[in-house]
């Protein structure tokens, strides 16, 4: 089965890959046991699984016969950046209007009064 290349969006877009992300926030856990939290078959889980293991949220590690998922920095700081952009654009545009702020009113109350 060929998994799809998603970038970070399309990959944290789908609900039950959210789901999963946060239920091993808690800890690594195996496949079947992941599986157990959602209504769809081991195949569709294991799918799921592999697009977050691509995307570099998880990785996935054989120990005897089960695979077990853990969380992984990777997809999350790609994530990230990306937001840490807008961060800087939003924190940039409120100090401008902070500035704006503190310049332009009256240091003593309403004109008039003193």
């Amino acid at each position: 089965m060929a998994i799809p290349t998603l970038d970070v969006f399309q990959v944290i877009g789908d609900p039950s890959r959210r789901k999963m992300l946060m239920l091993l926030f808690a800890g690594s856990m195996n496949i079947n046991h992941l599986a157990e939290n959602f209504d769809m078959s081991r195949p569709a889980v294991s799918k799921h699984v592999k697009i977050l293991e691509t995307a570099g949220f998880i990785s996935v590690t054989d120990i005897g016969r089960e695979r077990y998922c853990t969380l992984k920095k990777d997809g999350f700081e790609e994530l990230q950046e990306w937001i840490s952009y807008f961060d800087k654009f939003w924190l940039a545009k409120l100090q401008k209007l902070e500035d704006l702020l503190n310049n332009e009113l009256p240091i003593d109350g309403p004109e008039g009064e003193s």
